[in-house]
């Protein structure tokens, strides 16, 4: 029997890159994974099909949690497809590029703390009122609430909300066993990380990490799956920078 057997997760953002990689960890340790995908399709059914080959179960939900009534959604049709819920995993994001205070309009502003801020509190609030006694909950924050970097306003203030409904979460659903945490990815190899870098600035990343080299998706995947798992029972409420020491 593995570690997570009879257990019900949600994953939010789980088609690609970290996201992708917590479900299929979670899938590995015997856990039924809910997770929901923005508009790829095609990744999505791959993500399920890769996890149904090898003996998990993981049920894809097209839910673009920038939309109102998305949340909803997910977790109705995670009600559907799990006996309860004893696992979620907050790892929905929206990494804007580099914005300076001046050019931030309201719009940007409001699409960030949406993806990043309200459906983390949606999924937490409806964590509280159904979640199983001795569940696990892990919100994804990042490094730049930590290593500050001109341009992310709006993404650092979003991230530094996750952390703070962490510990006040922790607090509150502490005295029924749950417990809350939240992970700090460092430098990650995604294509977001691609995307949004010259190839200069990703060679450079590898020599100011202690670890010399960037994240792999997989890496911050076994971050949750410890603390999801029956060995962090004693963990909650903690901010856990996984960064390779950057």
């Amino acid at each position: 029997m593995t570690v997570l057997s009879g257990k019900g997760a949600v994953v939010t953002g789980g088609s690609r890159g970290i996201g992708r990689a917590i479900v299929r960890r979670l899938a590995a340790d015997g856990a039924t994974v809910v997770f929901n995908y923005a508009s790829n399709t095609e990744a999505a059914n791959a993500v399920a099909a890769e996890v149904r080959q090898a003996g998990g179960r993981a049920h894809p939900v097209r839910a673009d949690l920038a939309e109102p009534g998305a949340v909803d959604q997910l977790l109705a049709a995670a009600g559907e497809q799990l006996d309860g819920l004893d696992i979620l995993v907050n790892n929905a994001a929206v990494e804007i590029p580099a914005t300076p205070l001046a050019e931030t309009d309201e719009a940007l502003w409001d699409t960030t703390m949406t993806v990043n801020a309200r459906t983390v509190f949606l999924t937490l609030r409806h964590a509280a009122r159904t979640m199983r006694d001795d569940g696990r909950i892990v919100n994804l924050s990042t490094l730049n609430t930590v290593r500050t970097v001109p341009g992310i306003a709006s993404y650092a203030a979003s991230k530094g909300a996750v952390e703070q409904l962490t510990r006040v979460a922790a607090v509150e659903l502490g005295p029924r066993g749950i417990t809350v945490n939240a992970v700090c990815p460092g430098a990650t190899d995604t294509d977001l990380l691609r995307h949004s870098n010259t190839a200069e600035s990703l060679a450079r990343i590898p020599a100011i990490t202690p670890l010399r080299r960037l994240g792999e998706p997989a890496d911050i995947a076994d971050v949750v799956g410890m603390l999801v798992g029956p060995d962090a029972r004693w963990i909650t409420g903690q901010i856990v920078l996984a960064t390779g020491g950057l």
